[in-house]
Formats: structure tokens, C-alpha cells, sequence
């Protein structure tokens, strides 16, 4: 008995920099996948954070959700890029005295608003959109600078401020109080049982199908030998597990239903 060749063979490893051998790109299945499994971890997390003795973690869910509200409305109708900055700095406040991480709450915020709303408000920043007094030429067109006007910095700087408020508010909220004394909230300020309770299993049965999806994406994994190949049959794939969960979910939507009938649901 004696090692096999092969198995004595010195290959180059790979480094953590990636300067040494080649990684190989994952799938955007697997990359998506990944994602809800990062979203599953900040949920467990929010509710960790949801048990602090914090500032806003002591107070009622309704007074909570009745301010958040009127000061989205707020912040809808706010003009003035001073005041919307003072109010984000309210918001950090508030998150540091109810004992959220700074990074954590900074992440949330500015990882979803440059990419999207800086993306969509862009174009509102040329004078080929907004007409006004141009501080940066890019460009001429017959004869006539084109290029960044004071007027469309100046909304994009709004749009940009409001949204980076109104999420930090909300996350203010979500992260602050647990999903069952959120929704006791809800219905504590008179909206409808059957909103509350068809959110309610929406948001615990989302997430056990995410966790479904995983374990299936991980077990074709498991079962495959060598590189896989994003061909047809990973397609195929995706589109069988599509199928697979249509299915679990109708399932358990009937089991569930069954069950809340035996114990006297009429709703």
C-alpha cells in the first residue's frame, strides 16, 4: 500500500488576496442564495437587538409606529437639505441611546441609497434634465455648456436626504421592536385583524421557505462531483426548485388553513 502519485503532486494553493491560483466565479443562483441567507442572519439579529433595555425599546409599539409615521410625512414635505441632515442626525442619536451598533445602522442606510436612489436621481443632475446654472461642464452642444446645474444637485441632495431619513427611521423601528409587539401595535392603532394577521404569516413563512431554498440549493450541491457548470441543466435546475417550492408553499398554505379550521378559525 503506498500514496498515490497524484496525491503527492505540489500544486500552487489559493491565497486569500487571490494572487496565488484561480477562483472560480460563483453562480448568480448561489450569490442570490447567499443573500437571503445574510437577510435570515440580520432578522436573528434585529430581534437581539429588539431585547435591549434601549431608549426606544421601552417605549409602547404604538407610539413608536404613530411617530414614525408622522415623521415620514415629515420628512416628504421637507425642503430644506439642513433640516432633513438634522433629522438624520436625530436618527443616530436615537440609535446610539437604544443601543444599536453605529456600523450596523450606518450599512443598512447607505448601502441601499447611494446604489439605488443615487443611481435613479443622476440623471436629474444634468442640465439636459434640470435647466439652471451649471457648476461643472462636461460637455458642449452647439455652442452651449451641458453639464451639473445647482438646481439639479441641489433636488438630487434632497431625494438623496429624504430617503437616507425615511429608511433610518424605519430600520429605526424594525430593529427596536420585535415583530409580534409590532404587529400588536398595528392592531393596537386600528388596522384591520385580518391585514395584520395575513402579514404576520407571511413574514414566518417567508422565511421558512428562504430556509427551505437553501437546503435544497446546498444538498445539489452535496450530490455534485467536480466544478459545476452554469449551463442548461443549472437552468433546468432553477426551474425545477421554482416548481418545487410553488408547490411547498400551496401545500402548506392548505396544511396551514386545515389547521387553524380545527382550532376554531372562521375567519
Amino acid at each position: 500500500m503506498t500514496t498515490p502519485a497524484w496525491l503527492l503532486e505540489r500544486e500552487p494553493a489559493l491565497c486569500p488576496c487571490g494572487c496565488i491560483g484561480k477562483r472560480a466565479k460563483g453562480s448568480f443562483v448561489e450569490k442570490t442564495l447567499k443573500g437571503g441567507a445574510n437577510l435570515l442572519r440580520q432578522m436573528l439579529f434585529s430581534e437581539d437587538l429588539a431585547r435591549h433595555n434601549g431608549f426606544l425599546q421601552r417605549l409602547d409599539p404604538r407610539s413608536k409606529i404613530a411617530a414614525v409615521f408622522g415623521l415620514l410625512i415629515a420628512v416628504g414635505f421637507t425642503h430644506k437639505p439642513w433640516l432633513l441632515a438634522a433629522f438624520y442626525l436625530a436618527t443616530l442619536g436615537l440609535g446610539a441611546l437604544s443601543g444599536l451598533p453605529v456600523l450596523f445602522f450606518l450599512k443598512r442606510v447607505w448601502l441601499f441609497v447611494p446604489i439605488f436612489t443615487g443611481i435613479m436621481v443622476l440623471p436629474a443632475t444634468l442640465s439636459l434634465v434640470t435647466p439652471g446654472r451649471i457648476v461643472l461642464t462636461l460637455w458642449h452642444w452647439n455652442g452651449h455648456p451641458q453639464g451639473f446645474t445647482a438646481q439639479g444637485l441641489n433636488s438630487a441632495l434632497l431625494i438623496v436626504l429624504r430617503v437616507a431619513v425615511s429608511v433610518s427611521l424605519v430600520i429605526l423601528l424594525s430593529s427596536t421592536t420585535s415583530w409580534p409587539r409590532l404587529l400588536a401595535g398595528l392592531r393596537g392603532l386600528g388596522v384591520p385583524r385580518m391585514f395584520v394577521q395575513i402579514v404576520g404569516m407571511a413574514y414566518r413563512y417567508l422565511f421558512h421557505l428562504l430556509t427551505a431554498v437553501l437546503e435544497m440549493y446546498e444538498a445539489r450541491k452535496a450530490r455534485s462531483a467536480g466544478r459545476q457548470r452554469h449551463d442548461r441543466a443549472a437552468r433546468r435546475f432553477v426551474a425545477a426548485s421554482a416548481g418545487a417550492i410553488l408547490g411547498k408553499a400551496h401545500h402548506m398554505a392548505e396544511e396551514v388553513h386545515q389547521a387553524m379550521v380545527s382550532r376554531g378559525y372562521r375567519g
